[in-house]
């Protein structure tokens, strides 16, 4: 096979899977996204939980800096 149908091939081959690839891609389109009964917040499922109020962990505190101290090196 000469040179020069191998290179046509080639870039035959290229652009088909170049076209393919394009009309695959999918881009996401601009759009308004709104919920009538959201009031302009977040929807919420319907098993939703009422909350919890977090307490915060004392003890936090104390962990982080034994850690940050515990991977220093030894001197």
């Amino acid at each position: 096979m000469k040179l020069e149908i191998a290179r046509g091939l080639f870039l035959v081959g290229a652009l088909g899977i170049a076209a393919l690839a394009l009309a695959a891609w999918e881009q996401p389109r601009t759009q308004v996204l709104s919920a009538v009964a959201g009031n302009g917040q977040c929807l919420l499922p319907r098993v939703a939980k009422a909350s919890v109020k977090a307490r915060p962990d004392n003890d936090l505190l104390l962990f982080m800096f034994g850690m940050s101290q515990g991977m220093r090196p030894q001197s």
